[in-house]
């Protein structure tokens, strides 16, 4: 019995010294492929940040991971700045950097191709305050039927759809908290034909501000919406996607009976 007590002790002291050796030869293993050097934000970086030597930094990166576009020399980035804002110890890609000597701030947070317009509001139109750098808005405006007096023929029609606000006032940047911040400029991001119809909207009538999702990026084109329907109990405005031609339907015919001898005939005329 006591025999067999002692074998089992060393049975168990055996498995136990083989386990210990592979935990130890597993945890000196070393990661299979090397590391690299690749350029980082050193801190937080708002758009339009001009990269230099004290918020850039290198860090190891495994070269069997690489991300297209990254910098293994910080050389090759300094002077550049970012078009959107980036976090601390983010990669820096080219693709986040405006093209060299394109300067700094604002200005160099603007695609090729777009522009950056501002436009005057009020804590109404900026829709108390949650217009924000980066939220995404409809632009609607209100103005006269050409013809019509402004009392009887103002019409209000969305005139954009899905724009992305660049600054509240002077900040690019939203407030952390999500507070509220009532500002008496926006900055927004349009192509140049968005740009001719902002500024005609604005100078011709008056603008509001629609704040939406910044995810939906769904183009409604409601239709416009004219007083007269609104006030006036007139027909509402055509659904989108309906035909509409805009002529009145013929009034309904007057029909008479004509007889003559043993024949009888029906005869229609337009009725006054």
């Amino acid at each position: 019995m006591f025999l067999a007590m002692g074998l089992a002790v060393l049975l168990a002291l055996a498995v136990a010294g083989l386990v210990h050796h592979q935990l130890a030869k597993v945890s000196e293993r070393k990661p299979t492929g090397g590391t690299q050097k690749i350029v980082v934000a050193a801190e937080s970086l708002p758009l339009g940040t001009r990269l230099d030597a004290k918020n850039v930094r290198m860090v190891d990166w495994p070269e069997t991971a690489p991300i297209t576009g990254m910098f293994g020399q910080a050389e090759d980035c300094i002077g550049r700045a970012v078009v959107r804002a980036m976090v601390e110890n983010e990669p820096i890609l080219e693709s986040n950097l405006a093209p060299a000597g394109s300067g700094s701030g604002l200005p160099a947070g603007i695609p090729e191709g777009m522009r950056a317009i501002s436009v005057a509001v009020n804590d109404v139109i900026e829709v108390a305050g949650f217009v924000q750098p980066g939220t995404v808005v409809d632009v609607l405006a209100t103005g006269a039927i050409e013809g019509q007096g402004q009392a009887s023929g103002s019409v209000t029609r969305m005139v954009l759809e899905g724009v992305r606000v660049l600054a509240a006032g002077q900040k690019t940047e939203p407030d952390k908290q999500g507070v509220a911040q009532t500002v008496p400029v926006i900055t927004l991001l349009v192509t140049p034909e968005q740009a001719n119809v902002l500024v005609m909207a604005s100078a011709q009538g008056r603008i509001q501000l629609a704040l939406r999702n910044a995810v939906d990026r769904r183009i409604v084109n409601p239709p416009a919406v004219e007083q007269t329907r609104l006030f006036q109990g007139g027909s509402p405005a055509p659904a989108v996607g309906t035909f509409h031609t805009g002529k009145a339907a013929p009034p309904p015919l007057y029909s008479i009976e004509v007889i003559r001898g043993n024949k009888k005939e029906v005869v229609s005329f337009p009725n006054p």
